[in-house]
């Protein structure tokens, strides 16, 4: 199956607008920009599409492949976070409780932020990136999740430690040139059974087996 859409004016299900704060979305022919405002305040600002609209709306599973033509027209420096892909929403408004979170997913974060989830991979930049938090290794290690979070406060034990938390949480990055995001580039996501590939303008930059389940899909602008 392929998720390939030139987004008509409106749009149309199972694709809606979510804004928050001053955040806007604009339609053209072709094209769909997400807009933050220029703002320095902690206010929280988010443009998105999205076809998420219940907490059990998870209707993509491989094969599959997502293609998106993008580029971010901001002020330097970039700030917030920003990105598309396939991911679940670990809150959802009007409803209860929490929800583990899973994402396949192209992904920029701008300091102070700090992710860092795959050893030697910076936690703030722009990837390619995998995550499932449902994954049955990692709930087998959810108890010891508070005294390990403390003994990898020290380097040692972190590099020790840490690389099993990561093979658990089958998290996979790969790490792009951030001037890339000013830049006009087509992103693909491919995901087959068993093995997910990130392509930029054709070219493969990753290629992992860590695939989460059922996603949502989102493309996302917030800060």
């Amino acid at each position: 199956m392929k998720l390939e859409t030139r987004f008509q004016h409106p749009l149309t299900a199972p694709w809606f607008q979510g804004r928050i704060g001053a955040g806007q979305v604009e339609q053209r022919v072709g094209e769909l920009e997400l807009i933050l405002p220029p703002d320095s305040s902690p206010t929280y600002h988010d443009a998105q599409i999205t076809d998420y609209q219940h907490p059990h709306d998870f209707r993509w599973q491989p094969p599959l492949r997502l293609t998106v033509t993008a580029r971010f027209a901001a002020p330097a420096p970039l700030v917030g976070t920003a990105g598309f892909g396939f991911w679940n929403h670990p809150f959802v408004p009007g409803q209860k409780g929490f929800r583990l979170p899973k994402a396949l997913w192209f992904f920029f974060s701008a300091p102070p932020s700090r992710m860092q989830l795959a050893a030697a991979v910076p936690g703030s930049g722009w990837k390619a990136a995998t995550l499932d938090a449902t994954r049955l290794p990692f709930l087998c290690l959810a108890p010891t999740a508070p005294l390990s979070f403390l003994l990898m406060r020290f380097p040692p034990l972190y590099r020790c430690l840490w690389p099993l938390g990561q093979r658990a949480l089958g998290v996979s990055e790969h790490l792009l040139d951030i001037a890339l995001l000013r830049q006009s580039h087509t992103y693909t996501i491919d995901w087959q059974p068993g093995t997910i590939r990130f392509s930029l303008d054709g070219h493969m930059l990753h290629q992992t087996p860590s695939a989460p389940d059922r996603k949502s899909t989102r493309l996302n602008s917030s800060h």
